[in-house]
């Protein structure tokens, strides 16, 4: 009997191909367990990188047999889950061959969640792989390619120059909502004075979504006269762009402008969650001892905490301001089985706070906060401690100080908190 060589071994066993399955399976799980991670309070830049380097490893040891590993990869496609679309565009894109890549980008644009991956595999590769398909995708007339493109530019901070311009200039790119809309929040992202003129053009559309792009597009090219347009994404907490509307409202606001805002809000008890956001963003020490107050309430404990530590830097852990979680009852309407709302999922791994160890801290130390001041964790806002917690801060922190930079720091693109880090 001949005897196989390694490589032959490899390709000629089915019990070897369970490896290779697994590396496929994992590098699709732990992708989707880094799409939560990004948002998450007590994640940092160096958990993130941890995490990429388990999946890039597991993607290593899945392409170390291009043929095997592409046969996987086309039969996970078939479940059409966002994880696997996202391992099956990076093995295509690394085996530089146009089919696989098309098989992937075919399954990927089928639904939103799963182009979000495709967008992702794009730009996990190195510039080099992706660039000239972001450019063919740039250059077609597909517009779903068109879309797929530019959102990589986006997630790359990659500025696609002319072609950027031309999206604005056919009307069949327009007719596209989710290309013009697209289009429209790169222009901010990338600074692109440019093209205020297609931002004015936008600012009152009847369209919710191009109305809103353009105006927080407008916003962070400077135009502070757009804040009144967001207004109504702040005030409604139905649509898709509140949170960001507040993000980026609440830290261009002036003190007082604000402070309106936040006590009409407030006047509705439906907005507490809007209002407790809303002040941590504007970063207003004024607001400190209302928070503490909101502390005492079990479902408002949490995230009045982390407000309160947007504002004041103070580590509540190493400080012993952390109590335990009181056990909410499982019969209250918010816990019941048919109420598909998880908007407390967000607070789920932050710290319960001991309001009255919080409480004391605050008397001792408040002192140092000038009231009608902006802070961020406990400093005045300035560019180089912005930078420091970019790099520096956990996740939420980080997407804060980034949306800072962009408003306070001119000439810079607005740093992407959310992309690979190495």
């Amino acid at each position: 009997m001949q005897e196989l060589s390694i490589p032959d071994f490899l390709h000629k066993q089915p019990v070897y191909r369970d490896i290779y399955e697994q590396y496929c399976t994992d590098a699709s799980f732990l992708w989707l367990l880094r799409s939560i991670a990004i948002e998450q309070p007590h994640y940092n830049r160096a958990d993130i990188a941890a995490l990429e380097k388990r999946i890039d490893a597991q993607i290593n040891g899945l392409t170390s047999s291009v043929d095997i590993a592409w046969s996987i990869c086309k039969e996970s496609l078939e479940l059409e889950e966002p994880g696997e679309v996202f391992t099956a565009m990076v093995v295509a894109l690394r085996s530089h061959e146009a089919t696989k890549i098309q098989q992937a980008v075919e399954v990927g644009l089928k639904s939103e969640s799963n182009t979000a991956a495709l967008i992702s595999a794009m730009g996990w590769v190195p510039s080099e792989i992706a660039g000239p398909w972001i450019d063919r995708f740039l250059n077609g007339k597909n517009m779903q390619h068109k879309l797929l493109g530019l959102a990589v530019c986006s997630i790359k901070r990659q500025d696609p120059g002319v072609l950027l311009n031309q999206i604005f200039l056919r009307q069949e790119c327009l007719d596209y909502e989710a290309l013009y809309a697209r289009a429209l929040r790169l222009v901010g992202e990338l600074r692109r004075q440019d093209c205020m003129p297609v931002l004015q053009a936008a600012l009152e559309h009847e369209n919710n979504t191009l109305r809103f792009w353009s105006n927080w597009s407008s916003v962070l090219l400077g135009n502070t006269t757009s804040l009144q347009q967001l207004k109504p994404f702040v005030f409604d907490n139905d649509s898709p762009f509140q949170q960001i509307a507040i993000q980026l409202a609440f830290r261009k606001l002036n003190i007082e402008q604000a402070r309106l805002w936040i006590s009409e809000l407030a006047n509705d008890e439906s907005y507490q969650r809007v209002v407790i956001k809303a002040t941590a963003a504007l970063g207003d020490p004024h607001a400190v001892n209302w928070l503490i107050q909101q502390m005492t309430k079990p479902k408002l404990a949490k995230i009045a905490a982390e407000a309160f530590v947007f504002i004041t830097g103070a580590d509540l852990d190493k400080h012993g301001l952390v109590a335990p979680e009181p056990v909410i009852h499982p019969l209250q309407p918010d816990d019941e089985s048919e109420n598909d709302d998880v908007s407390l999922d967000e607070d789920e791994n932050l710290p319960y706070p001991d309001q009255q160890k919080v409480m004391a801290l605050w008397r001792a130390h408040g002192q140092q906060f000038l009231i009608g001041q902006r802070y961020l964790l406990g400093k005045m806002i300035s560019g180089e401690w912005l930078k420091n917690v970019v790099r520096n801060g956990t996740q939420r922190h980080r997407h804060a100080a980034a949306i800072e930079l962009a408003l306070n720091v001119p000439n810079i693109p607005f740093p992407n908190t959310r992309e690979k880090v190495n």
